[in-house]
C-alpha cells in the first residue's frame, strides 16, 4: 500500500483516498438501507451507520493491504 498518494503537487495519505471511498460507500448503503425501511428495526441508526463505516473502511483497508 502506496504511503502517500500524489494528487497534483500535494502528497495526501493513502488512507484518505479509502475513507473517501468508504463514505460514498456507505452514502449509498444508507440510501438502499431507508428506502427499504431496515433502520425500523435497528436499535440506535447514527450508531449503526458508524459501525457500518468502520466496518466498510476497515474491509477496503484490509483488501488494499
Amino acid at each position: 500500500m502506496p504511503r502517500e498518494i500524489a494528487l497534483g503537487d500535494a502528497l495526501v495519505p493513502g488512507l484518505l483516498v479509502l475513507f473517501v471511498l468508504a463514505l460514498l460507500l456507505l452514502w449509498l448503503l444508507d440510501g438502499l438501507a431507508g428506502r427499504f425501511g431496515f433502520y425500523r428495526l435497528v436499535w440506535h441508526p447514527p450508531l449503526f451507520r458508524f459501525a457500518v463505516f468502520i466496518c466498510v473502511f476497515g474491509a477496503l483497508a484490509l483488501l488494499l493491504h
